[in-house]
């Protein structure tokens, strides 16, 4: 009987061993995690920023919203503080001039921006000159734009407006010195420093629509204003009702308007604020723990607010 010698099988030309896949693998292994731990480390710097300049002093305010300190002794005492500041005279007043402040600055500040950027977007001639015009007051510090805007409210004709109004023939006002005025000079001033930023969110959403629709609608024989009411609204629907919810939460945060413009409290409270009475709890009564439960109150009301218009904003598909 003949012997037979094995012949060794070669692997046909394209096929791979599998040990030889191994280095592969595991070089890919690796890549896949150094990629990941690179993005993780490019993450960490933000996730530190916020953990504490965000939440820790959240968490560290929540805290101390339950806390008395006296001569460096630190007691719990549960609801005092939101007893406290919830009878302070001034309480009710600041919260009726923020919502008040609130209301106006949406009637102009919200409406106003997105149709300059609607009137920006029709232009076809030297649209990034206006584009930079409009950004202009975003990029100046806002006390020295509220600081021009106090020698702009002077109430002789030596204040720019009231020189204005004074050349057309027209009444003159008080401005911040007058308790009818206070709120809408500020409203004023907030959304001329402000709305260059939502121009330009709103300038980037329009080009983001297509023309055809603009196209057929013209085909219809839709005017101007037809054609933002059923093709431009309905398509930047989404970004209107974020910007909506952020300028809510800004406006609900009023501070430096009224500390510059009105001296912080206006004629006979007009210009109080939530968060101007946080600021003399804390730095003019010393009163930490009360400024903290005011915060507390102001987050818990926009949270609320949040959630409530986020539940009942209809859900693009």
């Amino acid at each position: 009987m003949a012997a037979t010698t094995a012949v060794p099988t070669t692997p046909a030309p394209g096929r791979r061993v599998g040990s030889a896949n191994i280095p592969r693998r595991r070089g890919g292994l690796r890549r896949k995690v150094f990629d990941n731990l690179t993005g993780y480390l490019f993450m960490l710097g933000a996730v530190l920023c916020f953990a504490f300049f965000s939440w820790y002093p959240m968490v560290r305010e929540f805290i101390m919203s339950f806390q008395r300190t006296r001569r460096g002794v630190t007691t719990w005492v549960g609801w005092d503080n939101y007893i406290r500041v919830w009878h302070d005279p001034a309480f009710v007043t600041a919260w009726k001039n923020t919502a008040y402040f609130s209301i106006l600055a949406l009637v102009f500040g919200y409406a106003l921006p997105f149709f300059i950027a609607v009137l920006l977007n029709e232009l076809r001639h030297a649209q990034g000159y206006l584009r930079a015009l409009v950004y202009l007051p975003v990029m100046l510090p806002p006390a020295s734009a509220l600081f021009l805007f106090a020698y702009a409210y002077q109430p002789d004709n030596s204040g720019i407006f009231n020189f204005i109004l004074h050349s057309l023939h027209l009444p003159t006002s008080q401005w911040v010195q007058s308790t009818a005025m206070t709120m809408p000079s500020l409203v004023i001033a907030s959304t001329w420093m402000n709305m260059g930023g939502a121009i330009l969110i709103y300038l980037a959403a329009l080009q983001n629509i297509p023309g055809e629709l603009y196209e057929a609608s013209e085909l219809d024989g839709a005017r101007l204003l037809r054609r933002i009411w059923h093709v431009t609204i309905p398509q930047t629907r989404l970004i209107l009702s974020l910007m909506f919810l952020l300028q809510v939460v800004a406006t609900m945060q009023l501070f430096i308007e009224p500390l510059i413009l009105a001296g912080g409290d206006g004629v006979e409270d007009h210009a109080t604020s939530i968060v101007y009475l946080m600021y003399q709890h804390a730095f003019k009564e010393q009163d930490l723990n009360g400024a903290a439960a005011l915060g507390v109150m102001l987050l818990i009301v926009l949270v609320g607010f949040s959630a409530v218009y986020t539940r009942l904003s209809p859900r693009e598909d």
